[in-house]
């Protein structure tokens, strides 16, 4: 929705020195305008909020302390606030970023891959860290507030804003407030205090949408939308490839449970090789082009200074002033630009009285005369021409010392680091700076940075072989180290479960809270029992198993087929492995089951008899030979071994 005078601010002069050339962008809540600064000339993007607010007096002061402090923060990914002012409207003066919105980007079509949403993903949690450890959260994390630059690094925008629209005395439209509704965290949707967690969980959901295109628990109204997904978590689609975990934490229904903004973005980078990432499909602010716009020099220039009866400005259009006079100064005022053939002419209205300055448009023969002039002239004005450039430093304390890098060989700066250990500051952290932030510098000079190389080392326990893992652990926290990684290895003579050593690579010292990895005993190597076993001696099996460290139980069992005390079963069977100790089961024969002699034997023929014991498998002896049998030796009823002689007598 664009601001009610949206097409009539186009070459308004806000505050002084704002000239609005173009809208590029508008919202519910605002409208936002290329425009020049004309009194640094720089183009510079202003934010005009809606009319409404502007008889808003509780808005207007919280607008102003929320505009104070978004523009105190300073990081390379946070979008630079430059000033602001309440005149007609409320408005916002803040960088201006070429690259557009990644909602524009997805308007347009395009999708990120993995990779990209990573990147942006990444840079925009380290920002977001940033603001919530000074007491910032955002609120309104949405692709809209999502803004690139012409080389496709992230910031965000509207720190504060959000805040400061929440507590204002007028009515969004519907289709605003749902537009915002579709990033709200469970919280956000319950009206409890929010924290660092819900710009996390928005975040998470925009990044689903950039590849996916779609945002989880969109429903067709704002109360459908925003009671959707409490208690629910946010469910990640397989798209998301390696990004799927972290996503799924930042997306549960509990803030308690979901990581900070600067673990959620450990957490990205730590996703798995998502391929090279490659150059974003930036949509851009505005479809026209520079020489469509009005010249970036300005028509009018005012140079503040300090009167005493409110704010003036010395009004430059007066070429030559009387000798001992003072300046002419004016009261600032808005001044509306009239787009004439021969170029802009600007009316100040100054006490009632209107003055008219109008000055001829500078064409592109004012480049050709310049190179003309680098051709004849040379030394001193030659040098002028051709000066190093120079970039105003900001502060870099607090970032990831490759982040800090980054920006400032992107102004064409060198860097140098310095280690110091710290105990508050993380590792890879920069500590401080030199030069200090706001200090200009030349492209090629050095920046120093002094870099957190983590607490002091402490000493290692030295007595940590021979003790349990849990005592170990307990040794390591006294001394502010952890318990690593563990590395099992068998051992004849130690038990399992004790440490055998430190791990390799582990020095005297380390440093204050790392892991410290340990060799641990697994206890003796598994044993195998032979093969060929079965089939051999009980003795010999006995002494080969009792070698390896194994213990026997003899089991004896008669067998019709295995000789007496020959092995006939072992257990576990051959080529199964068992700890040293174990208890083999070894089956050995005990020959053929006995025989009993038939008490029946006695009384029959003497033949008879004689073919019974021998059917049993007993070699009969019959004494003296007879009818009938007798007696039998062993008696009846005796146990006798197959193959025994049997004597009957028979008589």
């Amino acid at each position: 929705m664009s601001n009610a005078r949206g097409a009539d601010r186009v070459g308004q002069v806000l505050g002084g020195r704002y000239r609005l050339l173009a809208p590029i962008g508008a919202g519910a809540s605002a409208t936002v305008y290329l425009a020049d600064d004309v009194v640094l000339r720089r183009r510079v993007a202003v934010k005009v909020l809606h009319d409404a607010l502007a008889d808003d007096a509780a808005f207007l002061r919280r607008f102003e302390a929320e505009a104070r402090a978004a523009a105190a923060l300073n990081h390379p990914h946070i979008m630079a606030v430059h000033d602001w002012g309440q005149g007609d409207v409320p408005y916002l003066v803040t960088e201006l970023l070429d690259g557009g919105s990644l909602r524009a980007l997805l308007d347009c079509g395009s999708r990120l891959d993995p990779a990209q949403a990573r990147q942006v993903g990444v840079d925009a949690a380290r920002a977001l860290d940033h603001a919530h450890r000074r007491g910032f959260v955002h609120r309104d994390i949405k692709p809209a507030n999502l803004l690139f630059d012409d080389e496709g690094m992230v910031r965000i925008a509207d720190f504060g804003l959000a805040r400061a629209l929440a507590e204002a005395a007028w009515t969004e439209p519907a289709g605003a407030v749902l537009g915002t509704a579709k990033y709200a965290s469970p919280e956000q949707a319950q009206g409890a205090t929010l924290d660092g967690g819900s710009d996390v969980y928005s975040l998470g959901l925009v990044l689903i949408e950039s590849v996916t295109g779609a945002v989880p628990f969109t429903a067709d109204t704002t109360l459908g939308t925003l009671m959707a997904r409490i208690g629910r978590p946010v469910p990640v689609p397989e798209a998301l490839d390696a990004l799927v975990p972290a996503l799924r934490a930042a997306g549960a229904p509990d803030p308690a449970d979901r990581p900070d903004a600067a673990a959620f973005a450990t957490m990205l980078m730590a996703a798995g090789d998502l391929g090279p990432v490659t150059r974003l499909p930036l949509a851009g602010t505005t479809a026209m082009r520079p020489d469509d716009l009005d010249p970036r020099e300005p028509t009018t220039v005012y140079v503040p200074v300090a009167p005493a009866g409110g704010p003036t400005f010395v009004d430059p259009t007066v070429t030559s002033v009387p000798t001992g006079s003072a300046p002419i100064v004016v009261q600032p005022a808005t001044r509306t630009v009239d787009r004439g053939i021969d170029g802009p002419s600007v009316a100040t209205t100054v006490a009632g009285a209107a003055t008219s300055v109008r000055r001829p448009r500078r064409r592109r023969r004012l480049l050709l005369v310049a190179l003309a002039a680098l051709a004849v002239i040379g030394g001193a004005g030659a040098f002028a021409l051709l000066r190093t450039p120079t970039h105003t430093i900001g502060s870099y304390i607090d970032l990831p010392i490759d982040e800090a890098r980054a920006a400032l060989e992107s102004k064409g700066l060198r860097v140098a680091t310095e280690s110091q250990v710290s105990e508050t500051v993380p590792v890879d952290v920069v500590i401080g700076q030199d030069p200090p932030s706001g200090t200009t510098l030349s492209e090629g000079s050095t920046v120093t940075l002094l870099v957190s190389s983590g607490p002091p080392p402490v000493a290692v326990p030295t007595d940590l072989v021979g003790m349990t893992v849990e005592q170990a652990t307990a040794s390591l926290a006294r001394a502010s180290l952890r318990l690593g990684e563990l590395t099992d290895t068998f051992d004849e003579n130690v038990a399992k479960g004790i440490v055998v050593s430190l791990g390799p690579g582990v020095d005297a010292t380390a440093p204050k809270g790392s892991a410290v990895p340990l060799v641990v005993s697994a206890g003796a190597r598994p044993r195998t029992i032979p093969e060929g076993l079965v089939g051999r001696p009980i003795t010999e099996v006995t002494t080969q198993l009792e070698s390896l460290g194994l213990k026997v139980k003899r089991i004896d069992d008669w067998s019709e087929t295995v000789p007496e005390s020959v092995v006939m079963v072992v257990t576990p069977a051959a080529g199964q492995s068992v700890a040293k100790g174990s208890t083999v089961d070894v089956t050995v024969s005990k020959g053929k089951r006995p025989v009993t002699i038939p008490a029946s034997v006695v009384g029959q023929p003497c033949s008879a008899g004689a073919s019974t014991l021998q059917g049993l498998g007993l070699v009969v002896n019959i004494n003296p030979f007879g009818a009938t049998v007798r007696s039998v030796n062993p008696a009846a009823g005796s146990q006798v071994r197959v193959g025994s002689t049997v004597t009957i007598a028979c008589g």
